[in-house]
């Protein structure tokens, strides 16, 4: 049992990283590397996804084309296993759609000298309350 001491630099890091693969349409394919293609698992916006094939089949049928991310912040935690835990708080507008505050948690797993994306949640903070 390992706690990686570098967690916050590497939670850090890697929102960076994922975030401006993901808002850049001609980059988002590149996402591709950092989920297993059988290990890795998303819930996106309720939808249960595993494996990155699946994971990149959603992602790609994403529509918008602009989207504007603020970060509110960024914590992380490690994991006895030498992952780290990260939870996003934030605000995203896409296109012209009106900004949504939103949530999104990774696990990254140690690989190597590395991570992978192992479990992957987002979800905009839309309540329906009626």
């Amino acid at each position: 049992m390992t706690l990686n001491p570098q967690y916050e630099d590497v939670g850090k890091s890697f929102v960076t990283t994922y975030y401006g693969m993901f808002d850049d349409p001609n980059q988002r394919s590149q996402l591709v590397n950092l989920y297993n293609a059988e290990l890795s698992f998303m819930t996106f916006e309720g939808m249960q996804l595993q494996g990155a094939p699946k994971i990149m089949e959603k992602l790609q049928s994403l529509t918008f084309q602009k989207i504007n991310r603020i970060i509110t912040a960024v914590d992380s935690q490690p994991m006895f296993d030498g992952g780290v835990l990260i939870n996003v708080l934030g605000r995203l507008q896409s296109d012209d759609d009106p900004p949504h505050a939103f949530n999104q948690i990774f696990v990254l797993k140690p690989l190597g000298g590395s991570f992978f994306l192992a479990h992957d949640i987002f979800r905009l903070n839309i309540h329906d309350t009626a």
